[in-house]
């Protein structure tokens, strides 16, 4: 049931770059590396340790010197080496197992769809892992990734493997399917999880969930605008779960803000044409008759005040205001362009309604749609990130998929709660910590129910980048959204 990769030594971390464990968790931080790991094949319960690095990666690795503040957890060094030069990649190999455990290892598994249609992004998900493993680890840690081919029952098939193999905490899926399906096995044998899905109901009794969550985000964003004064809300949402989980957000929101829901449309998400939708929520057919109804009123008076007035309605193609003075559009990627495009066609006019969004908007070149021009959303803040960013493609020479910094964060927590004073200690008590943890993605804390409390920032689309207008909260003591 799982992926194998080649034999080969452990990877050790520099002695000059363990750091004990602080008080407060913080996994936030930044290495300079000069030689590029190789990315770790599909692999199964082969750990990645920490004993010699491979080849390419033998030179030191080197912190910045910029640590965040505050300070939180951080974690550790592990990577499978790559193929010698003259191994018989064809040969056909055995499976492989765990060395068995010394009193001291600690083994962490993560779990990512390492083939099948999401491969691409399991690969770059362990890659940003493995990043974390050497920024934080030490030699104690091992971490066993182990491709859950996509499906649920892969996943709970790898999350059997790994529990057998003595994994202390388990680290993803990254599907809700996935979780759903081996969050039953982990619960059974006391093993936590920390999952890298979006969706907060896998978040069970020891399933934690790391993904972004729309809710966080709406909430975030919501009472941003309502502090400026924009008090009457509309939201274009797509047909489907994440649709009617942004709708329920922004819903609770306004009820708890004292602002008001004005309208709700939903869409097709597989249509081709939104012009239907879009056109209803404008009132575009009314508001325009409205028009052409007082231009006719205005040509049969002939008068030089009717025809001055006649005059200022030429350029117009409605008459009347909108219900609302912002717009939440709920949607990312090739559907938020063809929405947000009919928009102004439809006089749904961005200079006097603000466009609002959800992490879906924070992707480069979102200021290309010149409707989405000076749009607000909620996101983490984007300092940190660019860091990882530019660290990840040094190493690897590819540009990170947005959710690579969830697969750091998460590793990095679990290399710095391995190491703690005490011993290892992935505890309820420890993971749900009020203070929380600083990771690339800014701060975040689990609560009780397993779903992840974000620090988000609010953000200002522009021509070629976003600029943010609300700073992210640093710590959770002054967390206002």
């Amino acid at each position: 049931m799982q992926a194998e990769s080649p034999p080969g030594k452990a990877i050790v971390a520099p002695l000059a770059h363990r750091r004990p464990p602080v008080a407060r968790p913080v996994i936030k931080k930044t290495t300079a590396l000069t030689a590029t790991p190789a990315p770790v094949p599909a692999a199964a319960t082969r750990p990645i340790s920490t004993s010699t690095p491979p080849k390419a990666h033998r030179a030191r690795l080197v912190p910045s010197t910029a640590v965040p503040v505050p300070d939180l957890p951080s974690l550790a060094h592990l990577l499978n080496r790559a193929p010698e030069a003259d191994a018989d990649i064809g040969q056909e190999q055995r499976p492989l197992v765990p060395p068995p455990a010394t009193t001291d290892t600690v083994r962490a598994a993560i779990l990512l769809p390492l083939s099948g249609g999401n491969a691409g992004l399991g690969q770059a998900l362990l890659n940003a892992a493995q990043l974390a493993m050497f920024d934080f680890a030490d030699q104690r840690l091992e971490l066993l990734p182990v491709d859950t081919k996509g499906t649920p029952e892969g996943a709970q098939a790898a999350a059997a493997t790994v529990i057998g193999d003595g994994a202390r905490i388990i680290l993803g899926p990254l599907l809700s399917a996935s979780v759903k399906a081996m969050a039953p096995v982990a619960r059974a044998a006391g093993v936590p999880v920390i999952a890298l899905s979006s969706d907060r109901s896998v978040a069970s009794a020891g399933v934690y969930t790391m993904g972004f969550l729309p809710a966080d985000q709406v909430r975030r964003v919501v009472s941003y605008a309502f502090q400026k004064s924009l008090f009457r809300f509309a939201v274009l949402a797509p047909n489907n779960a994440y649709g009617t989980t942004v709708v329920d957000a922004l819903r609770l929101t306004v009820d708890d803000i004292g602002a008001e829901l004005v309208n709700a449309k939903y869409y097709d998400p597989s249509a081709q044409d939104f012009t239907d939708v879009v056109r209803a929520l404008a009132n575009y057919d009314q508001r325009r008759s409205a028009l052409l109804k007082q231009r006719k009123e205005l040509e049969t008076k002939g008068d030089n005040l009717s025809k001055i007035a006649l005059k200022r309605l030429e350029n117009l193609q409605t008459i009347g205001d909108l219900p609302f003075d912002a717009l939440l559009v709920a949607d990312g990627g090739k559907r938020l362009q063809s929405v947000a495009a009919l928009l102004p066609f439809y006089d749904i006019d961005p200079s006097k309604v603000r466009m609002l969004g959800t992490g879906q908007w924070d992707v480069q070149g979102i200021g290309a749609e010149p409707a989405l021009l000076g749009g607000w959303y909620a996101a983490p803040q984007p300092s940190a990130r660019a860091n990882f960013v530019a660290a990840y493609r040094k190493t690897y020479d590819a540009q990170p998929p947005r959710l690579a910094t969830l697969a750091y964060d998460v590793a990095a927590l679990a290399a710095v709660l391995a190491k703690g004073e005490r011993g290892p200690d992935f505890s309820a008590a420890m993971l749900t910590t009020p203070s929380g943890f600083d990771g690339f993605d800014g701060i975040f804390r689990f609560l009780p129910s397993g779903v992840a409390e974000r620090g988000l920032a609010v953000l200002k689309v522009q021509p070629r980048s976003a600029k943010v207008i609300s700073p992210a909260p640093r710590t959770f003591g002054s967390l206002t959204n």
